[in-house]
């Protein structure tokens, strides 16, 4: 069974941190891109960063200079490490992955993790 487990929500003061943690286990033979969406209340889901396999990585524009997206593909873990976080940050965010596996190629995601931003 795939599963992308994610950590490290919470809550934070505004100008906080955080580091959001995303695990991938199943059978996996390689993975591709690897991402972190968000949704906050009453808002589509909207992308915030992703990675290629090799490092590339791309960001929305609200979050750049203040977030840095990474990846271990050893342990098969993305981050989303959050620097001077702000009350508009204060979503759900879930981890995303584009899977190789044994049986195919498929896209997945995480459960979702809270973060809340208090100003």
């Amino acid at each position: 069974q795939v599963q992308l487990v994610e950590s490290g929500g919470g809550l934070v003061q505004a100008g906080g941190s955080l580091r959001l943690s995303c695990a991938a286990s199943a059978n996996i033979v390689s993975i591709d891109v690897m991402g972190w969406y968000r949704q906050a209340p009453g808002k589509q889901r909207e992308l915030v960063a992703t990675i290629s396999r090799g490092g590339t990585t791309n960001y929305v524009d609200s979050v750049k200079g203040r977030f840095t997206i990474s990846r271990d593909n050893v342990k098969n873990t993305v981050y989303l490490q959050m620097n001077s976080l702000k009350p508009e940050d204060t979503a759900v965010y879930y981890c995303n992955a584009v899977l190789v596996l044994l049986f195919g190629r498929g896209n997945y995601w995480g459960q979702g993790t809270q973060v809340t931003v208090s100003s």
